[in-house]
């Protein structure tokens, strides 16, 4: 079967949706067949799913909205609190976006139902807002995510610089969006897309879109989306500091900005591009226990963890915690704090 042009692709999009419509994936944030989707479900599962998966954003989603059911809520939340229950999810600038938008959101009265407008938004980008404007509000207007991005580049066999290839992929998808269907349509390619054509090994023969894939057509349709090399992430190192007096252990908040910004979190030391002597928080007797690492957006963390017995009253701004339960922690202390023996598992 010869794959179609560019302008013969409207037939793949019934295929698409009555495939959905029998293959849907079950996920807490998605509404029954014919009931509405809550914009604010919608924006909280898309903030959420941002460099997420969805095995790990679920609990994380199920937990927030038991708390906080409505943006209003989420809104009056105090910053601690959402920052504590964000633990674990990573990337927490997208927490504190979260509050703003929350916040903003409930000053206006109610999310804005236009694409362009909820670009305005704190911390919604172009295809969080696209996302959001279809399938809370049924603009006709395209959400193209990574997984929409690899389907594309296999049904077109795009073999142009990637950042071209982005550009083609998401005009031809905002072409396709069905005025009746745009939020089904978005979801369908996002199904399709996490369950069938996948990065590697892609089951074309589940597949209902073959008729109009030009990498199917060649037979070799895990060679797309050509990218990029991954440039290779710089290192740096640090120190975690794990102070403990009888059965708790000194916690600190971190500065409301910067990486991290506002969470709990062992002391520690900046982080370099070298191994320096690193100077610890207050004297005591510090014992290096090992080494955790965790890799961030832009570096990876080589932190060397140190424990000691308190033995000063004077410490640090913070404040004591129970050592037999600090859930909360970002990752990577909470790593360190598994090292030294403490429980630190995350919060859902």
């Amino acid at each position: 079967m010869h794959p179609k042009s560019d302008r013969d692709l409207a037939g793949m999009v019934p295929a698409l949706l009555t495939w959905f419509d029998r293959s849907a994936r079950t996920l807490p944030w998605r509404s029954p067949r014919g009931v509405a989707r809550d914009p604010y479900r919608v924006w909280l599962s898309e903030i959420m799913l941002q460099q997420t998966t969805v095995p790990h954003a679920a609990p994380y989603f199920e937990a927030f909205t038991r708390r906080w059911p409505t943006v209003e809520a989420l809104a009056a939340a105090a910053d601690e609190d959402v920052m504590q229950a964000w633990a674990g999810l990573g990337y927490y600038a997208r927490a504190r976006n979260l509050l703003k938008c929350a916040r903003e959101v409930t000053a206006r009265g109610g999310f804005p139902v236009t694409e362009k407008e909820l670009l305005t938004l704190p911390g919604i980008g172009p295809y969080t807002a696209g996302a959001i404007a279809a399938l809370a509000f049924g603009e006709r207007t395209a959400a193209v995510d990574g997984n929409a991005e690899r389907v594309f580049s296999r049904v077109l066999a795009a073999q142009e610089d990637w950042a071209a290839a982005k550009r083609r992929i998401g005009q031809i998808a905002r072409d396709l969006v069905p005025a009746s269907r745009p939020g089904d349509f978005a979801e369908a390619l996002m199904d399709l897309g996490s369950g069938v054509c996948t990065p590697k090994q892609p089951a074309c023969g589940l597949c209902p879109i073959t008729e109009y894939c030009a990498a199917y057509a060649e037979g070799f349709p895990d060679r797309y989306p050509i990218k990029p090399a991954k440039t290779v992430r710089p290192v740096r190192y640090g120190a975690a500091y794990v102070l403990r007096r009888k059965a708790d252990v000194w916690l600190i908040r971190r500065p409301p900005s910067g990486l991290l910004g506002g969470m709990l979190a062992l002391p520690s030391s900046d982080w370099t591009e070298t191994r320096a002597e690193r100077d610890p928080p207050v004297d005591a007797a510090w014992a290096s226990i090992g080494e955790v690492r965790h890799v961030f957006t832009h570096f990876a963390l080589h932190l060397d963890v140190r424990v000691a017995e308190a033995r000063r009253k004077d410490l640090p701004e913070g404040y004591w915690a129970p050592a037999a339960d600090l859930a909360g922690l970002p990752t990577v202390f909470a790593k360190a704090a598994s090292l030294a023996g403490l429980s630190a598992r995350q919060r859902r």
